[in-house]
């Protein structure tokens, strides 16, 4: 999902889009035992101030029993400096997610997410039903909704479907020209 909302995103002229990933926050022996991917290695880990040189962002947040992942929400409490200085106030910011199954917290992971960005004056940039008809598609299974694009991983062997890809490609491209007209670069 990510690779592809930043396809969507450096598809937009003038845009660079950067791919980071949060530090892990879990010993080893844990992500073991949840069975947990491993971590790309061509994707840097991001440091909280770095996120002042971006115009924009779009997070994406894996889903851990109905909010978003642990290690999402340390980064997060990390930003306190910028919060203080309200250094990210009025940056277009999306959201997208992954949870396991349906019923595992699409919505109200991205409900709990915005509240990070509200906190930094970041100005939320949703989905809505911008995507088109593939927002009301019902034959297959789908995640995201108006908040943002969004998968099932069931156990982590479910990749995104077609559909899912499209309105992930979607959203980057949607956000980052958002992102461009309100830009001061």
């Amino acid at each position: 999902m990510a690779r592809e909302i930043q396809r969507g995103a450096n598809s937009v002229e003038g845009v660079e889009a950067t791919l980071w990933q949060v530090a892990e926050t879990l010993p080893s022996v844990v992500l073991q035992k949840m069975k947990a991917p491993p971590k790309p290695d061509d994707v840097p880990v991001i440091r909280p101030e770095q996120l002042v040189e971006a115009d924009g962002f779009l997070f994406g947040f894996p889903s851990r029993f109905g909010v978003m992942a642990a290690q999402c929400k340390a980064f997060f409490d990390a930003t306190n400096s910028l919060w203080e200085t309200q250094a990210l106030a009025g940056k277009p910011a999306g959201i997208f997610w992954s949870t396991g199954f349906h019923g595992g917290g699409q919505e109200l992971t991205a409900l709990t997410a915005i509240t990070q960005l509200a906190h930094h004056g970041m100005l939320f940039v949703p989905l809505g039903y911008t995507f088109g008809s593939g927002m009301f598609e019902i034959d297959e299974v789908k995640g995201g909704s108006s908040y943002g694009a969004g998968t099932y991983a069931g156990d982590g062997t479910r990749k995104p479907t077609e559909l899912e890809l499209q309105q992930a490609f979607y959203q980057g491209k949607y956000v980052s020209e958002i992102t461009k007209k309100l830009s001061k670069n």
